[in-house]
Order: C-alpha cells, then sequence, then structure tokens
C-alpha cells in the first residue's frame, strides 16, 4: 500500500484492482433492489410530460444514446496489449434538460420532493397543470452544494418546476455554469474554497428555512436512486442492440468519479441486473482521486485529498472533490473492480480524440472514463477483457459553451 500512497502523493495516473472485489457476492442477488429500482423509474414517466411541454426529450425517457465507439477502438488497439472487441459510448453529456449525468439524480431528487410536496397538500399530480404545480412549489426552496453539474441539473430543473433553488459553489466551478443558473433565476452564492466547504455552507442555510430542503450530495439516497434507474435504460438498449452479457462476454462499464453518487448510483443498477457479469471502474483526476484513496486506506470518507498534501485542482471541474462519500464507498466496497486516476492532459487529450473522430463534445470529466479502458487494456487483470463489452460513460458536455469547449482543444 505504501507505495501506491506514494505514487498518488506524485499525482501519478495509477489503477488499483480492488482486492476486496468479489464478482460473485450475492448482495444484490438476493434482495428486492431491482424491484426498488424500478419502483423509482415510474416516477420519472409521471413528470416527463411536464418537462416535455418545454425541453427536448427524446422517446418521452431522461436517456442517452448508446454510440457505437468502434473508431475509436480501431485507434486504442493499435496502442494496447489486450484488443478489446466491443466500444460503446454512453453519451450522458447528450442526457434532456441539463446535459450531464448529474441530471439523472438531480432532477430525481427535485420531482421527488415536488411529489411529496404535492401529496402533502393532498392533491392529485394528474389533476395539476404546470402552472399548478408553480404555484405550489414558489413557496419552497432547494438548496444544494455543487463543482457544477448537480447544482446545473438542480438549477434548471428546479426553478422551471416553481422552486426557489440556492446553489453553493466551490471555487472550481465553471464560469459559465454560475452564469446560467443566474439566467434561470437560480440564485448562486460562490466559495473560494473547495466542494465540501460549499456543501457544508449549503447545508447550515437550509436550517436556517423551515420551508427548504437540502440535496446532500454525498449522502442523498434519493439522488443515488435516481441515478440506479439508468441501469435499466442501459439494459433495453443492449437487448435492442442483441449484444449478450455473461460470463464469457461480461461488461465492463468505466464511471468517471467525483463524490461517488453518479457512478456509485449506475453501478449499483448494474450490478442488481447482471450482477457477477458486470465490472465497475471508477476514475478519478490525480489531483483529486478522493474515492480512490478511500478504498486504498480503507477508510472511505475519514480520509481527505488534503490529508496527502494533494491540491485537488483540475479541469474536469464536476471530479474536483476532496473527500469522497462514505455511503457510496462502503456500499460498493465489495462491488467496484477497479479505481483509477488519471491527468488532465490524458482525458484533454481523449476529449479531443472524441470530438475529431466521433464529432460529440464532451466536458474534460467527461473524458475520463477512456483511461480506465486503457488502463485495463494494459493490465494483467481484466478477465475476458477482449471478449466484453467496454461502456465509456460519458457525463457532461452539450450545455458547454462553443467559446469555453474550443479552449479544451487548443
Amino acid at each position: 500500500m505504501n507505495n501506491l500512497i506514494d505514487n498518488i502523493k506524485k499525482y501519478c495516473p495509477i489503477c488499483y484492482i480492488n482486492t476486496k472485489y468479489d464478482k460473485s457476492a450475492d448482495f444484490f442477488t438476493n434482495s428486492n433492489i431491482l424491484k426498488e429500482i424500478e419502483n423509482h423509474s415510474i416516477l420519472w414517466d409521471n413528470y416527463i410530460p411536464y418537462f416535455a411541454s418545454n425541453f427536448e426529450i427524446p422517446n418521452n425517457k431522461i436517456d442517452s444514446p448508446l454510440i457505437d465507439g468502434t473508431p475509436l477502438l480501431d485507434i486504442y488497439n493499435t496502442k494496447n496489449k489486450k484488443k478489446a472487441s466491443k466500444m460503446l459510448i454512453k453519451a450522458d453529456h447528450l442526457l434532456p434538460i441539463a446535459g450531464s449525468i448529474k441530471a439523472r439524480g438531480g432532477i430525481y431528487e427535485v420531482i421527488s420532493l415536488a411529489n411529496s410536496i404535492i401529496s402533502k397538500n393532498d392533491c392529485k399530480l394528474n389533476n395539476l397543470s404546470l402552472s399548478d404545480i408553480r404555484n405550489l412549489l414558489k413557496q419552497y426552496t432547494i438548496i444544494v452544494g455543487s463543482t457544477g453539474n448537480l447544482g446545473l441539473s438542480i438549477g434548471l430543473s428546479g426553478t422551471y418546476l416553481g422552486f426557489n433553488v440556492e446553489v453553493h459553489m466551490s471555487n472550481d466551478a465553471k464560469e459559465w455554469k454560475k452564469q446560467l443558473l443566474r439566467s434561470h433565476n437560480a440564485t448562486v452564492i460562490e466559495y473560494d474554497a473547495d466542494y465540501s466547504f460549499a456543501v457544508s455552507q449549503g447545508r447550515i442555510s437550509a436550517q436556517k428555512n423551515d420551508k427548504a430542503y437540502f440535496i446532500d450530495d454525498e449522502n442523498s439516497k434519493t439522488l443515488f436512486m435516481g441515478y440506479s434507474t439508468a441501469a435499466l435504460y442501459l439494459k433495453n438498449q443492449l437487448e435492442e442492440l442483441n449484444i449478450t452479457v455473461d460470463s464469457t462476454k461480461p461488461l465492463y462499464v468505466y464511471l468517471p468519479c467525483g463524490v461517488g453518487g453518479g457512478p456509485g448510483g449506475i453501478a449499483y443498477g448494474l450490478k442488481a441486473i447482471y450482477g457477477e457479469n458486470v465490472h465497475p471502474v471508477f476514475v478519478e483526476p490525480t489531483h483529486a482521486p478522493c474515492m480512490l484513496l478511500g478504498y486504498v486506506t480503507g477508510l472511505h470518507d475519514n480520509v481527505s485529498i488534503y490529508d496527502y498534501n494533494l491540491d485537488g485542482i483540475t479541469e474536469a471541474d464536476g471530479l474536483a472533490v476532496g473527500r469522497a462519500s462514505g455511503f457510496v464507498g462502503k456500499l460498493l466496497e465489495n462491488h467496484l473492480f477497479a479505481l483509477c486516476s488519471t491527468s488532465d492532459e490524458e482525458m484533454k487529450k481523449d476529449l479531443i480524440l472524441v470530438k475529431n473522430i466521433l464529432n460529440e463534445k464532451i466536458e474534460p470529466s467527461a473524458a475520463a472514463g477512456f483511461s480506465g479502458f486503457n488502463f485495463l487494456a494494459n493490465s494483467d487483470f481484466s478477465t475476458n477483457f477482449e471478449d466484453a463489452t467496454h461502456i465509456i460513460w460519458c457525463t457532461g458536455g452539450k450545455m458547454v459553451p462553443i467559446s469555453v469547449f474550443n479552449s479544451y482543444l487548443i
């Protein structure tokens, strides 16, 4: 472990194969987890008509396309030791409404809060117009701490439904995201401090308002379950493509990781569906590998990147987190195959490749998963790698202003 810690402290990109990984663990198969996830997906369907009146929502689903990554795979295979046969891109950078993976949890928690308030007021959703909902919700405030995309998804969806929204943003948050939130009448409070501090201040603010709801990115089960429903949509997409997932043709999924809620929820959902035949891999920036540190040390949320003098400075703003979610880390302790860290330079290189080859516009954080794939392609630890389906989960990018995106290409 000392060598791993030394390399982490030196900002070296690494791949840690989880020593506690138990692909045959029966935690998921012997529970009602899948049924619970399916129940959560129903709430999405009830609220989509209200959003569809203003946002483009293909197929009436808050979901994203599954893009063929073969052109990229042809390039990677020429460089890597192992030659994979199938790569797909889960394009959450195109997700409706907010254009990021965080929208899966953020919007879901917003509609969950709306549904709770509507029920408490003895109203039935199908009897309410959008105007009725806004009149009811305008007396309530949603508060969240964010580095960017979670706040953006909650700000856009929350103000649309009538909530007041207050977003406490760390010094990693991009200026264009703050401006976009303000243009949608969300209140943005900025700090010259990191993500954890912004979250703590949001929590304090919520305690002062008896009609405020604090959305806790570190510990919210509602956010987590919102993310988990993505697994159901992915299952349907793979079936439509006649892609088999079994012991000889497993599924590797590469998920960029910040605090851990988004990738954790998706990994949780996929494990509930595919069990031992899916292998989740988390990927973080070398300057903010909080989940990686939590696993390597076994301390989870009791360790911070600052304990090892890491600075947390990265272009991947959605991943710029100093302390991981203990809730997620402990829950998935035996269910993550690997945790990797990658440099900003590597993310930028893959971002440019995605633009040039696939003509897709993604954020630096959304490119992190490609590094996880390349790590395993050159390791001795992956099982049936060549015959597996490899899915790179791209997490954001659609809403990036073109001037900002062009700066990534330089």
